[in-house]
């Protein structure tokens, strides 16, 4: 049997055969701007989701709420930034995952509870501490799925369960009522309402109901580009100038396709399944 090498010796076996000065230099080596760059996007989403609950507890819930969405914009563009300078990192990944949590957990749980669900104060404050674990529980089945071996390649089309930022937006939507032309009242007499929808909210994040995930949309073919830019551009004004009502409409257009996602996802996997029958069936 052949003795085991430096590189057999784990990590504190090769870092006792280094010198001090090798140590140092490992140590306090240069990190590639390319991997900083998307942990700051996150630091900077992170700061969103706080800053919505300052502004939450000073009742600016106008004001919460864009910080809301600011932050799940951010969250969308730190992984793609990550993935276009190949500065993906462990750490990045786990930084990400706690930040999430606070923004679309913690934020939009306490965001309701301020608003309006403190009116009843015991259910209120449920329906908040459910949303909140949902969401945590929704992320740490992705952070443990999301490597996992022998997958399909079209399941990358789907999440499994609602996302966190999109949970985030939707569960927001008696507030962005309120806040609109609608002017929803978060009366008592409403919040039982409302706390049927956070619960309901929470549930579709814990659950595995399969949602469309749009990560493959990166390539515009060349004869939409106009389209796509002109819908980008009206959307943007749109959310400039009507905001919450813009919000409203796509929260709606949001859970109205989670019905066609689960019928996508139920096709793609009978074909798989027709597949595999076809493979197994003796020539």
């Amino acid at each position: 049997m052949t003795e085991p090498s430096s590189f057999d010796a784990g990590p504190e076996g090769r870092d006792a055969q280094l010198s001090p000065s090798e140590r140092r230099r490992l140590r306090f080596r240069n990190i590639p701007i390319r991997v900083v760059l998307p942990n700051l996007v996150t630091l900077l989403a992170l700061s969103m989701g706080l800053t919505a609950i300052r502004y939450a507890t000073e009742g600016k819930f106008d004001t919460a709420v864009t910080a809301v969405i600011a932050a799940a914009v951010l969250d969308g563009l730190d992984g793609r930034i990550a993935r276009a300078l190949k500065g993906t990192s462990r750490f990045g990944a786990e930084l990400d995952s706690l930040a999430d949590f606070v923004d679309f957990g913690v934020a939009p749980a306490l965001l309701l509870y301020l608003w309006s669900l403190h009116e009843i104060k015991g259910l209120g404050w449920f329906a908040a501490l459910v949303f909140a674990i949902a969401c945590a529980l929704r992320l740490a089945r992705f952070n443990v799925t999301v490597d996992e071996p022998g997958r399909p390649a079209w399941h990358s089309d789907f999440f499994v369960g609602m996302p966190a930022p999109a949970g985030a937006v939707a569960v927001l939507l008696p507030l962005y009522l309120n806040l609109s032309v609608a002017e929803l009242p978060g009366s008592k007499a409403l919040v039982p309402l409302f706390i049927v929808y956070v619960l309901a909210i929470a549930f579709l994040m814990a659950s595995r109901i399969p949602h469309f995930s749009g990560k493959r949309i990166g390539r515009i073919p060349r004869e939409y580009v106009i389209l796509v830019l002109f819908c980008v551009g009206v959307t943007a004004l749109l959310l400039a100038i009507y905001p919450m009502e813009t919000l409203v409409l796509a929260s709606l257009a949001y859970l109205a396709a989670i019905p066609f996602g689960v019928k996508r996802y139920k096709e793609l996997e009978r074909q798989e399944a027709e597949k595999a029958a076809e493979k197994a069936r003796p020539a």
